[in-house]
């Protein structure tokens, strides 16, 4: 049986209701034999999930044949112990866990940062993850790692539904609906499950371009 590790942040992490990430749906478009091992978390960045030693169960557990998909940015942006540059030690760290993964016969596939759902007026998605996705582009090219765009697609979506239709794919709780949200909560980063599923869409339709990947997941028809 083949697999497809994942590790990245809350936007990839399984999480649990209302919050879900694109891991979450992800089974859901993989081939008969595939299984997915989602080891994103919550609030991890690139250096907080090596130094919290979450890899290395991933890297003992990775056969060759087996996909590693990579995607953070999130937190590796906040300015606390999370904190990486983009273009140093962000970029280090992603290229670590992509050769551990050629270590194992394994191939790392490196995911762009989800976008933030900001816009300029109603339609017009922002920026929202400065240098980071231009870091993770740039040591795909220069590495030869397969990339899935997903800053890229996920602004492109946003720009199609607009600010209004795009809240339905976040964590939107009225006023006492959810008890630890009394006053109601308005989401601009943690995806719900209908919103999982959209944005797991957009990472297969990348990874059903990609030679690398295609024997993963379902056909473009299906």
């Amino acid at each position: 049986m083949s697999t497809i590790y994942l590790i990245g942040d809350s936007t990839v992490d399984d999480n649990t209701p209302p919050f879900r990430g694109w891991g979450f749906a992800l089974p859901s478009f993989v081939r008969e034999g595939v299984r997915v091992c989602n080891h994103a978390l919550s609030g991890c960045s690139t250096r907080s999930f090596w130094e919290q030693n979450l890899f290395a169960p991933v890297y003992e557990a990775m056969q060759p044949g087996d996909l590693l998909m990579i995607q953070f940015g999130h937190n590796d942006e906040k300015n606390d112990e999370r904190h990486t540059d983009p273009h140093t030690t962000y970029t280090q760290n992603l290229q670590r866990y992509c050769r551990m993964a050629q270590e194992k016969g394994a191939q790392p596939i490196l995911v762009t940062p989800l976008e933030r759902r900001f816009f300029m007026g109603d339609t017009d998605p922002m920026y929202t993850h400065g240098e980071y996705p231009l870091a993770v582009r740039t040591l795909a090219a220069s590495c030869g790692i397969p990339l899935c765009d997903l800053s890229q697609d996920s602004r492109e979506l946003y720009h199609r539904l607009g600010k209004a239709e795009t809240a339905k794919l976040f964590v939107q709780l009225a006023p006492g609906e959810h008890p630890d949200f009394p006053d109601g909560h308005d989401d601009f980063t943690h995806l719900n499950e209908y919103g999982a599923r959209v944005i797991a869409e957009l990472v297969v339709g990348e990874m059903q371009q990609l030679p690398e990947c295609r024997d993963f997941v379902v056909p473009k028809n299906n």
